[in-house]
């Protein structure tokens, strides 16, 4: 059936943001891609509503059914960024909601950047090949294990392996029904949001940290970039002025300095309750001293390790979970504090 423009833009004002017109022109990576970084961050969806007739027009080009070129389509820049930028998105989303995992600079990381900049490359009529973006982003990984910036130079690696295998998607078969691609779509989604929605409702103060040292690391390297550092707080701190002009009616007209003091004192509030939650788990007054710390966390941990409550293994387990959280919590509390 011929897709009409008039539609093609409906669907874009309507759910552009969601990528319902990619959709609905069979444009289905990009939908994914705009899905889960909604609308390329906003800037993506806004900037694509002079592409639309052109995509309308290929979606229904016969020669979309004839075999391609073998030649590889044109470097792209935009593209390249894209991967980059995804990238590093994909992995803070795996940082905050999988770091907890073992082995997860080496496994869960690369995989989520890896898989992050092969949506880039899978949109339009342009693909990539999966595993050498994979391979790359693998071996990068050890190079820079346990550090701030690891997701970054992963990024750029797995961006450029996947720039250089880059070709066209072959020629167009059946297309899927909707309910099938519409299914495919919905697993990729839930895949992709389930560990960041169980973190964020369940360990909001671990979020909460994550985001605010992964956002200074960010910032900090970028320090030396004084317009792109500029840019780029701009469009961190996008979300919560508009908050703050729908809610307080003004948002943008305070400092930088400003605002992030109020964004600081919100994280704080949930760092001041994981502490406050974590010293009643040891059994401590709040502010106790690092000797009592650990000594109350050396015998809780006697007390409740599995091995030695094997009459009562599930609640012990869980205490024993509970006690590790919390003195692992007031640790990372007192290493943060200046001396």
């Amino acid at each position: 059936m011929a897709k009409r423009l008039l539609v093609t833009y409906a669907l874009w004002a309507l759910g552009g943001p969601v990528g319902l017109h990619h959709v609905y022109l069979g444009r289905d990576s990009h939908a994914l891609l705009w899905m889960l970084t909604l609308g390329g961050f906003g800037v993506g969806w806004l900037w694509e509503f002079w592409q639309l007739p052109g995509w309308v027009a290929r979606a229904n080009d016969a020669r979309e059914l004839q075999p391609r070129s073998p030649e590889p389509p044109a470097l792209s820049p935009v593209r390249f960024f894209g991967q980059v930028l995804v990238g590093i998105y994909f992995g803070l989303v795996a940082l905050i909601g999988l770091s907890s995992l073992a082995g997860f600079y080496l496994l869960a990381l690369p995989l989520a950047v890896g898989l992050g900049v092969h949506v880039v490359s899978s949109v339009g009529d342009q693909t990539s090949d999966l595993r050498s973006t994979l391979v790359a982003a693998f071996l990068t990984s050890p190079v820079f294990y346990g550090h701030a910036l690891a997701i970054l130079p992963i990024s750029l690696t797995a961006s450029v392996t996947a720039q250089q295998c880059r070709r066209y998607k072959p020629c167009r078969g059946p297309r899927k029904t909707l309910r099938a691609r519409l299914y495919h779509l919905g697993l990729a989604y839930l895949a992709f949001t389930t560990p960041l929605a169980y973190c964020a409702f369940c360990n909001t103060a671990a979020t909460a940290r994550y985001l605010a040292d992964a956002i200074g690391a960010v910032l900090g390297w970028l320090s030396f970039f004084p317009t792109l550092g500029s840019f780029l707080e701009q469009l961190l701190l996008l979300p919560y002025c508009a908050w703050r002009l729908l809610m307080e009616g003004a948002g943008f007209g305070a400092g930088y300095f400003q605002v992030w003091e109020k964004v600081y004192e919100f994280v704080q509030s949930f760092q001041s309750e994981r502490q406050q939650l974590a010293y009643k788990v040891l059994g401590l007054r709040d502010g106790a001293p690092v000797e009592e710390i650990h000594k109350s966390y050396r015998d809780l941990v006697k007390l409740w390790h599995p091995d030695h409550n094997r009459h009562r293994a599930e609640e012990a387990e869980r205490q024993f979970i509970e006690v590790q959280a919390a003195y692992e919590s007031l640790m990372h509390s007192r290493k943060a504090k200046p001396a």
